[in-house]
């Protein structure tokens, strides 16, 4: 196995992180085209948002990289309470994204702990996040850092 590095994303990982990101997008969108919409300039969009994120006090932007790519990345913030979800203050993570050819060898998990780290390091309580339903390989790995089901979204189109 090669030498597998999780850091906070610096600038010049960004443009890999965006990339992945439009991964994850495209994947979320075929998967359900009813409930994920496909943004235009998907990839320019997260580069932008993850380079003022990566920079923000209460956001983590971690990257994986094997020998010299970026193979993963994940993003979380701290959050205050939510009424509408019925949360105190807490710190989500909304992105893990790990490239196949680097799957299942513990960069999701090492990016998850990165965030968890630092979130936690920053005053989060709790960590919430969410996952597709049909994602169980990425639920597992959930389960196994600790983290339980609490809610299921369920959609409904108009009819």
């Amino acid at each position: 196995m090669n030498h597998l590095d999780v850091r906070r994303a610096g600038p010049k990982d960004i443009p890999a992180a965006a990339q992945l990101a439009g991964e994850l997008v495209r994947d979320h969108h075929t998967a359900d085209r009813a409930r994920f919409f496909m943004p235009e300039r998907v990839v320019d969009g997260y580069a932008e948002w993850l380079a003022r994120e990566a920079a923000r006090e209460g956001a983590v932007v971690v990257v994986a990289v094997m020998d010299a790519i970026v193979e993963g990345y994940a993003y979380g913030t701290l959050e205050g309470r939510d009424w509408n979800r019925l949360l105190d203050e807490h710190g989500a993570l909304h992105d893990v994204f790990v490239v196949e050819r680097a799957r299942g060898q513990g960069a999701g998990k090492r990016l998850l702990l990165a965030v968890i780290r630092e979130l936690e390091a920053k005053g989060a309580k709790r960590i919430v996040l969410s996952t597709r339903v049909d994602n169980h390989r990425a639920q597992g790995m959930f389960k196994g850092l600790g983290f339980r089901p609490t809610m299921l979204e369920m959609t409904r189109g108009r009819t």
